[in-house]
């Protein structure tokens, strides 16, 4: 469970020194805790806004080595995320699936190609394998995949990767380091760091962004996990540090299932812009992304540009006998990737190795970037083995490879929205048994209830009506509408759970409605 008054009362605690203090409540971020936790030592994490509020809630789903990775020849990624896909589905069954996608197949060239490489990248998976690629004619691709476009079609190759739920599994890694001694908070800003007469860190300054509360915190390591942001705690250490993040800025569009039925997802390899588009079956509907623009500074809040909307759409509609339009999508999202700043004049983001890197700063900051979902817990395995050396700290073999997540089910229902809760799902429907009020949809066309708000607030430190229809269910990136109209019940749940007043509510509505058109296609009217 998360509780977010103990965790400030630990905090409060300015005597105590923490083995590891880490910035940012991100995948990488919880990687890191995740595998401190697991090694015994003292852990507190410490996130500005909310778990995944960033690029970890806004992926394409997908738990996977990466095909395009390999087709660039970097097999050690590749071979490393396939391992970690293998340990994902295994230790969080409940937030996670094996999916079956389809290349569809237009030429003897292409069938060749996909074929052998398939073949290579199940051949890498070893005993992790998901089961083995193969060649379907043209009559089973028609049946796999029935909106795809049939002009030319001579079939597919089927392979199977991971899919699931980004921000859920967040929350669920933050759960879990909770639940083994872990200090998490959300909605705390680290506004400084603290050093000895020498120059090196030995903790952070934080402030509890809700009530404005000041913390002086201690740790013999400070883990800069900041994604996109990695640039502003290396300046608060060095002002003149040279700026090691690129953004590069990739949106999906969610449409509904109709648009490809079944249990099939797509993968387009080839697009105008040399990235494969890929078409995921995610809680009922269909999100489809992702495209590669540069972009010059970070955001908290992307937003997708018009070119890269028509880009999706375009590609779609060319690859889907049922085409996609703009009055089609239910939600649009976008996210900030933190890849190395290019060091050759003209090398394209896409160009750029996902691979993640680990820098010790001269103040013995230690920052951690790139990578992606799939291999958070190597990351984080990683970077504590450096903040063993950089601390000191007595070293510890890692456990992380072995902890099954919280709430841990396996063979969990797909078609029941509430399989996100693993084991807590029983939990939840007590409270219903106990107030059948709480049974009550929070919108007509959606199962979820005002019970998942009250469990939200007291058991997963949702503090925000943003944190709820985000991320503690995913309303707003399946249906930017459906979230909107769901708002108001929602803030009068949460201002009465966290013993808020009217002036609360009415802030909080104003600044979801801000946001959540920012995820509908809807014309912006710019502040």
């Amino acid at each position: 469970m998360l509780d977010r008054a103990q965790a400030l009362t630990q905090l409060s605690d300015n005597q105590k020194i923490w083995d590891l203090v880490i910035v940012g409540g991100g995948s990488t971020g919880l990687g890191v805790a995740l595998d401190a936790v697991s090694r015994g030592y003292q852990v507190l994490l410490l996130e500005q806004a909310d778990f995944a509020k960033g690029t970890s809630s806004r992926s394409t789903k997908m738990v996977h080595g990466g095909v395009r990775y390999l087709a660039q020849g970097d097999v050690w990624l590749v071979l490393e995320a396939l391992k970690e896909r293998g340990l994902l589905l295994k230790n969080a069954p409940h937030l996670t699936n094996n999916q079956s996608f389809v290349i569809p197949i237009y030429t003897t060239f292409d069938l060749l190609q996909y074929t052998i490489g398939l073949s290579l990248y199940d051949w890498m998976a070893g005993r992790l394998s998901l089961g083995r690629s193969k060649f379907i004619n043209r009559e089973k691709t028609l049946e796999a995949i029935p909106t795809v476009n049939p002009e030319g079609l001579k079939g597919g190759v089927v392979y199977q990767d991971g899919q699931f739920d980004d921000a859920r599994l967040a929350l669920t890694v933050a759960q879990t380091v909770a639940a083994k001694g872990g200090t998490i908070l959300n909605h705390v800003r680290v506004t400084g760091l603290n050093k000895d007469p020498e120059g090196r860190i030995t903790g952070v300054q934080a402030e509890d962004v809700e009530t404005g509360t000041m913390y002086q915190v201690q740790g013999k390591a400070v883990i800069n996990a900041t994604g996109v942001f990695a640039d502003d705690l290396l300046k608060m250490d060095q002002p003149k540090a040279k700026t090691m993040i690129r953004p590069s800025q990739g949106i999906h569009l969610v449409l509904d299932k109709s648009f490809l039925p079944g249990t099939h997802g797509i993968m387009i390899p080839k697009t105008s812009d040399g990235r494969v588009l890929f078409c995921v079956p995610w809680h009922d509907k269909i999100v489809i992304g992702t495209t590669d623009t540069v972009r010059e500074k970070p955001e908290m809040e992307p937003r997708a540009l018009e070119e890269e909307i028509d880009f999706i759409l375009e590609t779609a509609q060319a690859n889907m006998a049922k085409k996609p339009t703009r009055k089609d999508v239910l939600a649009t999202f976008a996210a900030l990737r933190p890849l190395a700043a290019p060091q050759e004049e003209g090398k394209s983001t896409k160009e750029i190795s996902r691979s993640h890197k680990i820098i010790v700063s001269p103040s013995k900051l230690i920052t951690i970037t790139g990578g992606k979902w799939t291999t958070f817990r190597k990351m984080g395995e990683d970077t504590v083995d450096k903040a063993i050396q950089v601390a000191p700290l007595p070293q510890q073999p890692s456990q992380s490879a072995e902890v099954h997540l919280y709430g841990y089910k396996p063979h969990p229902d797909l078609s029941n929205h509430m399989y996100v809760y693993g084991t807590e799902e029983e939990k939840i429907l007590t409270l219903i048994k106990e107030d059948p009020a709480l049974g009550e949809k929070l919108h007509p066309s959606y199962d979820y209830t005002h019970a998942q708000v009250v469990w939200a607030v007291h058991h997963e430190m949702a503090r925000t009506v943003e944190d709820f229809l985000a991320r503690r269910i995913r309303i707003l990136f399946l249906d930017a509408e459906a979230a909107i109209a769901m708002a108001p019940q929602v803030a009068s749940i949460m201002a009465e759970e966290l013993q808020q007043d009217m002036h609360w509510k009415e802030e909080q509505l104003a600044a979801f409605g801000k946001l959540a058109e920012r995820y509908t296609l809807r014309p912006q009217v710019e502040a």
